[in-house]
């Protein structure tokens, strides 16, 4: 799968080693793992879940070797600043092809694009105000963060942006054209084909909600672990059910043959006793001197 390479350009000086005299970055043990924020409503931590659940199956084709993360409101840290959270974002889901997903036997805390250069495939947001945060294209400043838009499309260059607002039922998936995001519009069925990825984004109800949910490249929709299970579930009931039919359908197949040889067997018992009771009589008749094919 084509990865994409991240441009780093730290503003703040990067700490020296006293040892090499030489300039070192921080890694992800050496950064905050939080801003101090809370997720901003219920939904968002179900919805990571199903994301990630219902895709992983696809990833783990892509990456047979098992080289890829995923981050569910996790940091990405494209600029070194002070302080360190200003210059990274936390998307409420994102994927990155062809990384470890582990970091010296550790998950990560965080994800530092000085330190791994693979930008992530797509980033999804889950809009919890108005839009305005996600769609902001503001340029970072000497006093301002930059806004989210800016910072995917400009400075870490993911290829494919969504924004979910739940609130109004609305996906909008970007695509980075020539380093600029285009709206994308979805195909017959609705959806927006991650071309990459072989798959489809887009939105299903579920008990009176919108959900972002994924499908294949056919239509087909991605079920997550939990719905995988349940399907499983009712294909053995109904094989069970079908093989216990099967074994009733012999069974009744078995008694039905059984019961035609018993009928024949007793149709022959008659049949010979009668034969036997004519001899019978054909002898007494010819005893008597009648002849018994005379009468």
């Amino acid at each position: 799968m084509e990865t994409t390479q991240a441009v780093i350009n730290p503003t703040t000086p990067p700490s020296q080693d006293i040892h090499t005299n030489k300039f070192t970055l921080p890694d992800h043990t050496q950064l905050p793992d939080s801003d101090g924020t809370f997720v901003k409503n219920f939904q968002e931590h179900p919805q990571s879940i199903v994301l990630t659940s219902s895709i992983e199956p696809v990833l783990q084709k892509l990456h047979p070797d098992g080289n890829y993360c995923i981050g569910q409101d996790s940091g990405i840290y494209w600029r070194l600043t002070e302080p360190p959270e200003k210059g990274a974002e936390a998307p409420d889901w994102f994927y990155v092809p062809n990384v470890p997903p582990f970091l010296n036997g550790e998950y990560r805390r965080s994800y530092v694009l000085w330190k791994e250069f693979v930008a992530p495939l797509i980033a999804i947001e889950f809009v919890s105000g108005n839009g305005s945060e996600e769609r902001d294209a503001t340029p970072p400043s000497e006093t301002e963060k930059a806004g989210k838009f800016w910072v995917y499309e400009q400075a870490i260059h993911i290829p494919f942006y969504a924004i979910f607002e739940a609130r109004k039922a609305l996906l909008e998936v970007y695509r980075l054209v020539d380093g600029r995001y285009e709206k994308m519009q979805p195909n017959e069925r609705n959806h927006f084909p991650i071309y990459p990825m072989g798959v489809e984004l887009g939105l299903i109800e579920n008990d009176g909600l919108p959900w972002v949910r994924w499908w294949d490249d056919v239509g087909n929709l991605l079920l997550t672990g939990d719905e995988r299970a349940i399907v499983e579930r009712q294909a053995r009931l109904q094989a069970e059910d079908a093989r216990q039919q099967a074994t009733l359908a012999q069974q009744q197949a078995e008694e039905i043959a059984q019961q035609a040889t018993l009928a024949q067997q007793q149709a022959e018992e008659i049949a010979q006793q009668e034969r036997q009771q004519k001899e019978k009589l054909a002898t007494y008749l010819r005893s008597l001197g009648i002849n018994p094919d005379d009468i």
